[in-house]
């Protein structure tokens, strides 16, 4: 009995490391694709929204989530379902807004650095900006639209990694014409 539980404890340990080492290749030929880190973040920001945009269903198909009612609750979910979800990590909601449009997702671990080291060459590189692209992209497919950047980055030196998201606005379902 405990050596199956040993297997998957083994095989999710595995896959994680499997993804995190993908990402890294990902990234490190973006970074030979590309003149500077300006555009490789903005090819990991693209990126990430497409994966965003897809991987919404399949959140609220198997977490069985309803709407939302503000955006505390949003962020709720975001870090206590969605990241436990797909990153096996729950961040902390933290520093909101006094009017209640803004917060941090605080990152203790960030599964996406393990065995990754910024070279000097690639100062401004935004290593982890695939993230904000994601939760940009499955955000506008629930009709909100969210700013989301990195404040602070272990990778920079910082002690966590800090995402900061802002809410933009609603967006407002357009129906083709007819479909009303």
């Amino acid at each position: 009995m405990s050596r199956q539980s040993n297997r998957t404890t083994d095989s999710k340990k595995m896959n994680s490391e499997l993804f995190t080492l993908t990402y890294g290749a990902l990234v490190t030929q973006l970074c030979k694709d590309y003149e500077n880190d300006e555009e490789v973040n903005k090819q990991l920001d693209k990126m990430g929204y497409n994966i965003g945009v897809r991987l919404i269903e399949d959140f609220l198909a198997r977490s069985s989530i309803g709407r939302c009612q503000d955006f505390r609750e949003t962020a709720d979910v975001i870090a206590k379902v969605a990241f436990k979800m797909y990153l096996g990590i729950t961040p902390s909601v933290t520093n909101w807004s006094p009017a209640g449009d803004e917060f941090s997702l605080i990152l203790e671990n960030n599964p996406l650095v393990d065995f990754v080291e910024l070279p000097d060459n690639h100062s401004t590189l935004i290593y982890s900006n695939l993230l904000c692209g994601v939760l940009r992209g499955a955000l506008e497919m629930v009709q909100m639209a969210v700013d989301v950047k990195f404040a602070q980055d272990t990778l920079r030196g910082d002690n966590v990694t800090e995402i900061r998201m802002k809410f933009i606005k609603r967006i407002e379902e357009n129906l083709p014409a007819g479909d009303e």
